[in-house]
């Protein structure tokens, strides 16, 4: 594939910031646009240069030139969409968390398998050069075992009752889009099976607005998470083994850099990777190389990574009491 055609199915916030991407890696074609109106699709579609605009998802769907799919919509439709896409054959790129549930995620994967086509959720994070060369110190033994993870994902989200954030009908609250993340470096690192999950929620109006988590492995080692809408924290993540430490800084999911500490807390190594464009490029570009290698599985974003972490947040709501609408 020279070129990889995109289809974006919803046009929201997160849709813009996608195409706009897409506009900027140099191998990436900005093919259709969908939304429930045509209006819409094609007001998506002008401003940002798509060749093609649907009025519906089933109609982007059904045309046989897109390569790859980005599923932008609210976490409740993921599944809907996804499911959509996969089924007609094509490669889907879906939007964090990639479903509600992990029975959901398990036939998304099934379908996926049946029709051989590629599937990844769009955990940017894991994308990113940052994180890339944190797990690298890790893989080096640059800090030795790895015993603690500390992170947090908190802002100061005002109430707004029509937010996607605030509806349960959306699959709002704190755990599906913020504390997704900290627990996807808890998994990724420490492992999805921890011996011991304990977790409590801040729940108002069906929604949890704030995830207090703690996930102790066995040998000892733990994570301790702390996400929501209610306080602004620095958000920082720390990583913490035997002989040093690592430490994402501001906005760990999206951070442009990464310090290395020695055992005695000294500054062993610090770099700055500053993105390309927005930094949902290294995840574009990502799914263009599992395209073009025929792969149907993102090694950076595997489907076992997926699922860890989604057996972590149902856990999570089963232990609370959360459950979405239709559960």
């Amino acid at each position: 594939m020279e070129k990889i055609r995109w289809g974006i199915i919803g046009t929201g916030k997160i849709a813009a910031t996608f195409a706009k991407t897409l506009a900027a890696v140099k191998d990436a074609v900005l093919y259709a646009a969908a939304s429930r109106t045509k209006e819409r699709a094609q007001a998506f579609a002008d401003e940002f240069g798509f060749a093609k605009s649907y009025g519906s998802y089933a109609e982007l769907a059904a045309d046989p030139d897109i390569d790859a799919v980005y599923i932008a919509t609210p976490m409740a439709s993921h599944f809907a969409d996804a499911k959509l896409c996969l089924e007609h054959g094509l490669n889907v790129l879906c939007e964090k968390s990639v479903t509600l549930s992990v029975p959901q995620l398990q036939e998304l994967l099934a379908i996926a398998k049946e029709k051989d086509v590629f599937f990844m959720e769009a955990m940017w994070m894991k994308c990113r050069p940052i994180y890339l060369q944190a797990k690298k110190w890790i893989s080096e033994g640059r800090i030795g075992e790895v015993r603690m993870i500390k992170a947090d994902f908190s802002n100061l989200v005002p109430y707004m009752p029509e937010d996607r954030l605030y509806r349960p009908d959306c699959g709002g609250g704190a755990l599906l889009d913020l504390t997704v993340y900290p627990l996807t470096i808890a998994a990724d690192i420490l492992g999805g099976e921890p011996s011991e999950i304990i977790c409590d929620m801040n729940i108002s109006g069906g929604v949890d607005l704030s995830d207090t988590i703690i996930l102790r492995y066995p040998g000892g080692a733990h994570a301790s998470i702390f996400a929501g809408f209610e306080l602004p924290l620095r958000n920082t993540a720390l990583i913490s083994g035997t002989e040093g430490s690592i430490i994402l800084g501001d906005w760990f999911h999206c951070t442009c850099d990464a310090v290395l500490f020695d055992s005695s807390r000294n500054e062993a190594e610090k770099i700055q990777i500053p993105n390309q464009f927005t930094g949902y490029e290294y995840e574009v570009e990502e799914v263009h190389r599992c395209l073009r290698e025929g792969r149907k599985e993102s090694t950076l974003v595997p489907h076992s990574g997926t699922m860890e972490v989604m057996r972590l947040m149902d856990q999570c709501r089963k232990q609370c009491g959360l459950t979405f609408p239709g559960e």
